[in-house]
């Protein structure tokens, strides 16, 4: 059980210390926190009372054990204060937590995967998540992938941290269209027994390193899904490390994909400008508009006779996040140039670094 008394801690800022601060006499509890903190990958300092020379205020997190409430009443107030008990029948905790100033309630065993989270946090320095941008086609051969490529590619070019992660597995993987199947590191198959919590340091260092990007790809073997709590598990650390996090998505929608839609902050559907491909995209659209609020339309020509970007983001009854340019690395698949995006020049790369500037203001990133 845990229950908020007052407000959440502030993010972990970069250079702050990592370490959170138990204070307790209790051995069979002190024995719980150690084994939490040592799963959330976290080495606490353990006082009996509050710590002299400003350990108190300077922990990132303080876990006050509920017999230690009374020898803490008197220390500075502060944020990221948990108050830890056993008894989830005593009233009582509640007066101690606000005599304390502790933000939270938390009662073991009940509540100790949240703990668990919270600690690793710290342990992780957690800030800003990261912008989530997912790419689907609104029909087969959009240019869906490509254009996650090119998004990704720019995103690092520009300096951000950023992930390209490959939803789909029946799409051939995104390591090849980047130059990349070569590449050491691990694919989706190896997250496929993932629950619980994914260290975001772990995850970033593990994955293939292509284009100054970390990818998350698929294997030539015969796995073709992972489990949706794998997919919150993975994707869920992805966004702990902050920066972008694109993810290209298939057409289709399993319990998978509506994990990832559900991670996301908006969605880009390609759309070809002819008739029969926006009738396709409006039911991509209305599918992915179950789960996810913030979805626009990007554009690719040429154009059928009487359709043009706006129309199209019209018809479809969606925001228009621009068009996408005509080029040869968009309308086929990797075949043996430079990835989409690499280059930094061109149209293409134009589009994807105007798309940024923008939803990173929008997103008040920039």
């Amino acid at each position: 059980m845990a229950g908020t008394v007052t407000h959440d801690p502030p993010p972990t800022a970069q250079g702050r210390p990592t370490r959170p601060l138990i204070v307790t006499e209790d051995a069979e509890l002190l024995d719980d926190l150690l084994r939490l903190c040592a799963a959330a990958g976290a080495t606490p300092e353990v006082h009996h009372a509050v710590p002299e020379r400003g350990g108190w205020e300077a922990a990132p997190l303080v876990l006050v054990g509920d017999d230690a409430a009374r020898r803490v009443r008197g220390a500075a107030r502060r944020r990221g204060v948990v108050l830890v008990g056993r008894d989830q029948d005593d009233p009582g905790v509640w007066k101690r937590a606000v005599q304390i100033g502790a933000d939270h309630v938390l009662v073991l065993p009940d509540g100790e995967q949240w703990l668990v989270d919270r600690i690793a946090d710290v342990a992780e320095g957690v800030g800003r998540p990261a912008l989530t941008v997912g790419v689907i086609g609104g029909r087969g051969g959009a240019g869906a992938s490509t254009l996650a490529c090119a998004l990704a590619v720019t995103s690092a070019r520009e300096g951000a941290r950023t992930l390209l992660v490959d939803a789909d597995p029946l799409g051939g993987g995104l390591d090849v269209l980047l130059g990349g199947e070569t590449a050491e590191g691990l694919r989706w198959p190896a997250f496929a027994a993932s629950r619980g919590r994914v260290g975001g340091g772990a995850l970033e260092e593990s994955l293939p390193e292509l284009h100054s990007l970390r990818l998350l790809s698929w294997d030539r073997g015969d796995c073709v899904a992972v489990p949706p709590q794998a997919v919150r598990a993975v994707l869920a650390a992805a966004r702990r490390r902050g920066g972008t996090v694109v993810v290209d998505l298939p057409r289709r929608l399993d319990d998978g994909v509506a994990e990832a839609l559900a991670q996301l902050d908006l969605a880009v559907l390609v759309v070809p400008a002819e008739l029969r491909a926006v009738a396709a995209a409006a039911r991509v659209a209305s599918a992915v508009g179950m789960v996810l609020r913030d979805l626009r339309v990007a554009v690719r020509g040429p154009y059928a006779p009487g359709l043009d970007d706006r129309e199209v983001a019209r018809l479809l009854g969606l925001p228009l996040a621009g068009e996408v340019p005509v080029e040869p690395a968009l309308l086929r698949a990797h075949g043996g140039g430079k990835p989409p995006g690499v280059p930094g020049r061109g149209p293409l790369a134009r589009f994807c670094k105007d798309f940024w500037q923008r939803t990173l203001v929008e997103a008040g990133a920039a």
